[in-house]
């Protein structure tokens, strides 16, 4: 038990450390960060239900005033911005992820967590986050669509990275991989 609450809490924190690199912000106002690499880990690495956790534990600590975003952003506010559906999104993320991850363990650990941080955090990500988007910033779904066109490349990178940082955990420390440990 104590032992998750570690993890849970390092994750959290690996995704505020990622927020530290510098953002870079479109003209539709969402910022390309390295947040959604740490969200993708948390589900690869953890597993569903630590990956979720560890997320909502981050996004707690963004709602109550810590300026863990990317740029030093954090309160309530950011919770009622068009691109909050990121934020929204990134805990159901998360848990996909870890749970795509603990379903195929036949697969090699490379692929199986790049394909998974591939449908968990760009798939069902954007379900979640282009709707709202839609609303937040008044626009139909094309237009939406074509604004947040322009991170899918750089998300696309993520997914790979995962893949690698997972595999490169895996061989150096099998067990540490709690997504993938006592699977075969």
């Amino acid at each position: 038990m104590e032992r998750n609450i570690v993890y849970i809490a390092l994750f959290s924190g690996l995704i505020a450390v990622l927020g530290l690199l510098p953002k870079l912000t479109l003209i539709s106002g969402i910022p390309i960060t390295a947040q959604s690499l740490g969200v993708m880990l948390c589900g690869v690495i953890l597993g569903a239900k630590r990956g979720a956790l560890a997320v909502l534990l981050f996004l707690s600590l963004v709602a109550l005033g810590l300026p863990l975003l990317a740029g030093g952003r954090g309160g309530l506010g950011v919770f009622t911005t068009p691109w909050a559906g990121f934020l929204f999104g990134f805990p159901i993320a998360a848990y996909t992820t870890g749970y795509i991850m603990e379903k195929f363990k036949h697969m090699p650990i490379s692929f199986t967590a790049s394909f998974a941080a591939f449908f968990g955090s760009i798939i069902v990500l954007y379900v979640i986050a282009i709707p709202y988007y839609m609303i937040g910033a008044k626009m139909d779904f094309f237009q939406s669509l074509l604004t947040m066109s322009p991170f899918i490349p750089g998300d696309i990178i993520k997914c790979i990275l995962a893949g690698f940082i997972a595999n490169g955990i895996h061989k150096s420390r099998p067990n540490s991989v709690l997504s993938w440990a006592n699977s075969r």
